[in-house]
């Protein structure tokens, strides 16, 4: 290769480089592993974890999309195998208090995480604010980082969940919705989650939202239960997991959702 194309070569780099946080290149992923479709060390969730309730809300319509999410093949859940190991555990903890894990997503494939950036550029595309978004103008969802070209999901250790009450039949009252864009699904809103305790300071939510003192200790049993069984959790989002000692924290996965065969 001559030095004109070497020099054009590097130029072309510069310039995707530049592009910011959504390319492939931000410093966050310097260390990453190429993607992969290995599917080896991952298992169906429920395979790993019989008792737990699937409600896949990517392959469904009813998220802040509003439309099924690419990759999403078969509405199941792909975890790890250390993962799905820990969650088990946590599993038969919970249920021995009556309570069953209700998974809204585990592993996410590459491709969905960047249908969420096309549809977050598209302005547009507001259909579903009034469920997920209605304090936020779509605009911001870049800028405070609701919306990434990167998602520890697609590592395959993280899980979105929430604990459905077996004696009353339906979702443990969490005071909010899963995928709610805004400090309402913050750990701490209404409450110090390191201790647990219920101070109801809701003068984070721009709306004047509140939670009420049994909705912030619903949140904690499910966080509390995470954290026994090795699950860090997100500052962000009660309902956001990943295991503390993941096996792959620099790869991301590429291949789709489906039941795995071996």
């Amino acid at each position: 290769m001559n030095r004109a194309k070497i020099w054009m070569l590097a130029a072309i780099f510069a310039i995707i480089c530049g592009t910011g946080a959504l390319t492939s290149c931000h410093k966050d992923d310097s260390a990453a592993i190429a993607p992969t479709e290995d599917t080896t060390q991952f298992v169906t969730l429920t395979d790993a974890v019989p008792d737990a309730i699937l409600e896949i809300r990517y392959f469904s319509t009813y998220n802040f999309v509003g439309e099924r999410i690419d990759g999403y093949l078969e509405p199941t859940a792909l975890l790890t195998k250390q993962a799905a190991k820990a969650l088990k555990e946590v599993s038969d903890d919970v249920k021995s208090k009556g309570y069953r894990l209700k998974i809204y997503d585990a592993y996410r494939p590459q491709k969905a995480v960047d249908h969420f950036v096309r549809w977050a550029a598209d302005l547009s595309a507001t259909e579903m604010k009034p469920y997920f978004y209605p304090d936020l103008d779509k605009s911001v969802l870049f800028e405070q980082e609701y919306i990434m070209g990167k998602s520890g999901h697609t590592r395959g250790s993280t899980v979105d969940l929430t604990l459905f009450d077996m004696n009353k039949e339906k979702e443990l009252d969490m005071g909010g919705t899963f995928d709610w864009f805004g400090p309402e699904s913050h750990p701490d809103f209404c409450g110090n989650p390191e201790t647990g305790e219920y101070t109801g300071d809701n003068s984070k939510s721009p709306a004047g939202r509140s939670i009420t003192a049994e909705q912030f200790e619903n949140r904690m049993i499910l966080r509390r239960a995470m954290l026994r069984h090795g699950f860090a959790p997100l500052h962000t989002e009660w309902w956001h997991f990943t295991l503390k000692d993941e096996p792959f924290p620099d790869t991301y996965f590429t291949f789709p959702i489906r039941q795995l065969k071996h």
